[in-house]
């Protein structure tokens, strides 16, 4: 799927490619009808295992990349690691691309909702740090 619309991409870094594609497929599912931002998993490892890849993301955020931004969510602490030195290589990934401090699953919906409604990149990103806040009880 190629970024453009004008819509924020949203690109969702697992450690486990199963997880990533899940989510991606969980928060496509629940924005609804209509026209959905783009969104790439960026799971594993590129021969299949746990981990994280510079490689798989760096392609997932040119996937996505239709020049509105791009919103990274990451599952766990070697992704952000691995976010970050993409970043701060200046580079690697699309200008605009930004590493969301949000819950994985809940952000990920609120990001790809808000994203799909034509929301900016800091609408998106505020989106889906706000899933903090989603009380279970």
């Amino acid at each position: 799927m190629s970024g453009g619309d004008g819509l924020v991409g949203i690109v969702l870094v697992s450690h486990s490619a199963r997880v990533a594609e899940s989510v991606a497929e969980l928060a496509r599912g629940l924005a609804g009808g209509g026209a959905l931002a783009p969104v790439a998993p960026a799971g594993g490892t590129p021969d299949g295992g746990l981990g994280t890849s510079a490689e798989l993301i760096t392609a997932a955020a040119s996937e996505v990349d239709g020049g509105a931004g791009v919103a990274v969510l990451v599952d766990l602490g070697s992704a952000v690691l691995t976010v970050k030195a993409l970043l701060a290589e200046g580079d690697e990934l699309p200008v605009g691309a930004r590493l969301v401090d949000a819950p994985f699953v809940e952000g990920a919906v609120a990001a790809v909702v808000t994203a799909s409604a034509g929301g900016d990149l800091d609408a998106v990103a505020t989106a889906a740090a706000e899933a903090y806040g989603y009380r279970k009880e």
